[in-house]
């Protein structure tokens, strides 16, 4: 399946030159998988550069690729051709565990599924993060997390007492307290009213421009994908 090319350069110097200047770049990027039938093509040939503290919409209908797309860009997954420059590193040069302490590092995820440990609060949902990382001032960076999400009031609650526009925001604040330089977002509303995951994206879109987080959203909604400063249609 062919994608559309967002900002890709035309020969190999010009790809280069992208990768190096880019917060996230893909070339020729494609992932095939085996099954009962023979080989199935998911994706083929992607090319794409996001500068940091950009924005950009991957869209596409169900079974078109996206999430496969992102698991790509954000390392969770390799190609089978093509490769992925994350923060200046080739994915595909690093293995496992390099990928994943990068990710640590510069990524921050947020899904339709909330994946929240249920037997945590939300204050202790966010300074996870932080306390993998050793940080010292762990419970004070995650309460400002959630303060600036508007659930200040709502840090020793546990998931299962919070509505699921809350329960999203502790996700996003779960995100965002590492401050990582990209966030990759996967339908982040696809389980919220129109009216919440209104509030939910309009709090991804002022952070990515208070924070200069480069955002990465995977959504079918036209209307969500008008807001970033490019899309990409599979």
């Amino acid at each position: 399946m062919n994608a559309a090319v967002f900002d890709a350069a035309a020969d190999a110097a010009a790809d280069a030159a992208a990768d190096a200047k880019g917060m996230l770049a893909a070339r020729g990027l494609g992932r095939t998988v085996a099954t009962s039938e023979g080989p199935l093509e998911i994706l083929h040939d992607v090319n794409l550069t996001v500068q940091e503290g950009a924005s950009l919409a991957i869209l596409g209908a169900s079974g078109s690729g996206k999430s496969t797309l992102l698991a790509l860009l954000a390392g969770l997954d390799l190609p089978t051709q093509g490769a992925v420059w994350l923060a200046g590193h080739n994915l595909s040069m690093l293995d496992e565990e390099a990928r994943a302490a990068l990710r640590a590092s510069q990524a921050g995820f947020v899904f339709q599924s909330f994946h929240l440990l249920a037997a945590y609060t939300a204050l202790e949902n966010v300074m996870l993060p932080l306390e993998l990382q050793g940080a010292a001032d762990a419970r004070a960076r995650a309460e400002a997390a959630l303060a600036e999400v508007g659930l200040e009031a709502r840090l020793q609650h546990r998931p299962t007492t919070l509505s699921g526009g809350e329960q999203q925001r502790v996700a996003l604040a779960r995100a965002l307290v590492t401050r990582p330089r990209i966030l990759f977002a996967d339908e982040p509303t696809g389980n919220l009213d129109v009216h919440t995951g209104g509030r939910i994206m309009d709090l991804i879109f002022d952070l990515n421009a208070r924070h200069h987080t480069t955002l990465v959203l995977v959504t079918h909604d036209p209307a969500l994908a008008a807001r970033c400063e490019a899309s990409l249609r599979l």
